[in-house]
């Protein structure tokens, strides 16, 4: 399988890394400069489970080096239109791709660009970052996998080949025959942490050290289970409860990626992860208050963030 990695920062630097690492055919599709760093220095990924330093194909455009089989897609979704611009053609020419975007939103588009039997469906576990220097780094060692599969439920041969690619790398690669209930039960997983973390500026520990902290926490988790509920996809019991021990453990250091991303002062996927969830959930009449004031949040931030000089 010949795989073209859109991106080598957090999420595509560190499952492409583990990929070539394993020996699988990996291109890496970067923008000029970030093309400079990897010649200059190779793919650096600093990690528990191994660290990774080796020099990786690049390229500029999709048009180079293929055909390809498969298009690992790891672009946040405000960059997701500029995104499926660049990788249109490798898929033109006849490449699968796989999206590791958080929330649903993103399959549409994808469909309706290239369309659905074109666009696997997918999600990953792992908390990485690109570091100013260039270095990837995984910020600690309890997220480590990447889910992939058919969202028709089949076990596909791109499925397989995908999984057998990665080989015996550091990292938990599984097909699911239940793609879009796992996307869904991540979405909800998500869209409490980063509402909490995002609402209190703070880490799951910390907020929880207010009095109302879990509570409020736990009231988040339910409002996007219900949607989840609602609309087919309810996670598994035994997910929920793994999801209100992480969000009522009160020395955790554990945040979402959006408030890191604010407190960077860069843009935020809160539309895609948030809004989203309360447009469905209005759709099938279910109420999202506390989703609703952590949307009007994130809302608030970007629009101060645009207006800033």
């Amino acid at each position: 399988m010949k795989i073209l990695v859109l991106g080598a920062g957090g999420v595509g630097g560190y499952f492409g890394g583990r990929l070539a690492e394993a020996g699988a055919s990996v291109t890496f599709l970067v923008r000029p400069r970030r093309a400079e760093q990897l010649k200059r220095d190779g793919l650096v990924v600093r990690s528990p489970f191994g660290d990774i330093v080796r020099p990786v194909p690049l390229a500029l455009s999709a048009a180079e080096g293929g055909p390809y089989d498969l298009v690992l897609l790891t672009c946040k979704a405000y960059d997701l239109d500029a995104a499926m611009a660049a990788i249109a053609p490798a898929v033109e020419h006849g490449a699968a791709v796989l999206p590791l975007l958080n929330g649903m939103a993103h399959l549409d588009a994808l469909d309706r660009r290239f369309g659905a039997d074109r666009v696997m469906g997918g999600l990953c576990f792992v908390a990485a970052t690109l570091m100013p220097e260039g270095e990837v780094r995984q910020l600690g060692a309890m997220l480590n996998g990447i889910v992939f599969g058919e969202r028709s439920g089949e076990i596909s041969p791109r499925a397989e080949a995908l999984k057998s690619a990665f080989g015996t790398a550091p990292v938990e690669a599984r097909i699911s025959t239940e793609i879009i209930r796992d996307m869904w039960s991540k979405w909800v997983q998500l869209a409490a942490l980063a509402g909490l973390t995002c609402l209190m500026r703070a880490t799951v520990g910390d907020a929880n050290a207010a009095e109302e902290g879990g509570a409020i926490g736990l009231e988040l988790l339910e409002e996007c289970r219900a949607v989840a509920a609602a609309h087919g996809a309810a996670p598994a019991e035994t997910a929920i409860a793994a999801m209100r021990a992480r969000l009522t453990d009160k020395a955790s250091a554990l945040s979402a990626s959006m408030l890191r991303d604010i407190e960077r002062g860069g843009p935020v996927e809160g539309e895609h992860v948030i809004g989203d969830l309360v447009r469905r959930g209005r759709a099938k009449s279910v109420p999202t208050p506390l989703l609703r004031v952590v949307l009007a949040h994130l809302q608030s931030y970007e629009a101060r963030r645009r207006r800033a000089p």
